[in-house]
């Protein structure tokens, strides 16, 4: 695993590079532990993810709801499809993702040294990657996403052996990027700038620090000139104003008036009956496709034709607050949740992540609906 050794004045920072799936990275960071005695130990982790190292049972305090309500089902999905990633990876390696900054911890208590969370909260690291991301970006990633439950199982042992000798969160972060280029810059670049700064806050004379490989390179490079303040990576940008829905929508309401005026009531009924169907059908095969209960396919239909003009809400935010309520996760859910997303049965058989694919099945469905419809109203809008 590589180390790298900088001095910053009077402080010595030795930076462990980690494969996170590794066993060769969980005794180097174990034996240099040992060998520096350091003042302090940062490793790559936050509070929130921190708190998880810890308690690892905090899936049970989810509240499902609360995801759909605050349309956080893309944040949700995006973080299993990355944990059933990682830890598909870790068991054809033996070893539990995450295990070297357990050891990490662990090692730092027991020598008394300071144990220091460097990384930028996950909450805000999302917020903003997901925020800077154009909506075909958000569709692509989510498609890719789903691809690798596919993916680990075709793994060959070279490239077992090819991801022990890299971090592997790096290159799933690298692998996102052919879908969306945009979300390196936040996943990897910033939070570079961010641990960069927290190292060289630390005070001490000896500091080791303990990060996936493929962020050493760049804390390397601005640990000599970290940044003045971490407000500017600590913001979460504004949701952006999403003017082309209401073009679409406005668009979608002059055809049917350009319908009703120049053809007749029944020239403009029977284009706002060919968009009730077009949207209807596609939203409803695409969430009979995630096994939803009848209800929800059937509120999932009756909602597209409408949130597909009157872009305040989504028909998958009305599907996934059906299915959350019909079939309400029990505690028993959360448990085997860890479980579940590592086969791609799972994904359906779970109600947690059901309902987060009901909801993305949903929004899916209706956009590929009002793309087969609206050019279709065109034409007969000309007629």
């Amino acid at each position: 695993m590589p180390i790298e050794t900088l001095q910053l004045e009077d402080k010595k920072i030795t930076i462990v590079g980690t494969a996170h799936v590794s066993k060769a990275s969980v005794e180097e960071v174990r034996s240099t532990l040992r060998a520096e005695a350091p003042d302090a130990v940062a490793v790559e982790l936050c509070r929130s993810r921190f708190e998880i190292f810890k308690n690892p049972q905090a899936w049970q305090n989810m509240d499902i709801f609360k995801v759909v309500k605050e349309k956080k089902t893309a944040f949700l999905l995006g973080n299993l499809l990355l944990a059933s990633f990682q830890k598909r990876i870790g068991e054809k390696l033996g070893v539990k993702p995450g295990d070297e900054m357990r050891v990490a911890i662990e090692e730092a208590e027991a020598m008394g040294s300071t144990v220091v969370l460097m990384d930028r909260p996950i909450q805000i690291t999302l917020a903003r990657a997901w925020r800077g991301l154009r909506f075909m970006e958000k569709m692509k990633l989510l498609y890719g996403g789903l691809l690798s439950l596919f993916a680990v199982e075709d793994i060959e042992s070279e490239d077992v052996e090819k991801y022990k000798e890299m971090d592997m969160l790096t290159s799933a972060v690298e692998e996102m990027a052919k879908y969306a280029p945009t979300i390196k810059k936040v996943l990897i670049d910033e939070r570079d700038a961010y641990m960069a700064k927290k190292l060289a806050d630390i005070p001490g004379k000896k500091i080791v620090g303990v990060v996936g490989a493929g962020h050493m390179q760049g804390i390397a490079a601005q640990i000599n000139r970290p940044l003045g303040d971490l407000a500017a990576l600590e913001e979460i940008p504004p949701k952006k104003q999403g003017v082309m829905k209401w073009i679409i929508g406005i668009g979608i309401l002059a055809l049917l008036g350009m319908g009703f005026h120049f053809g007749g009531v029944k020239h403009g009924y029977d284009m706002l009956k060919l968009w009730a169907a077009c949207t209807m059908t596609c939203t409803a095969v695409a969430t009979i496709l995630t096994l939803a209960h009848p209800i929800t396919v059937l509120v999932a239909a009756v909602a597209a034709p409408i949130t597909t003009v009157i872009r305040v809400v989504h028909s998958g935010w009305a599907a996934g607050l059906t299915e959350a309520y019909l079939k309400k996760p029990k505690v028993s859910d959360f448990e085997t949740l860890p479980d579940d997303i590592l086969k791609l049965g799972g994904w359906w058989k779970n109600p947690i992540t059901r309902i987060l694919l009901v909801v993305c099945f949903a929004n899916s469905g209706s956009l590929v609906g009002m793309l087969i419809a609206a050019p279709m109203m065109a034409r007969v809008a000309m007629q």
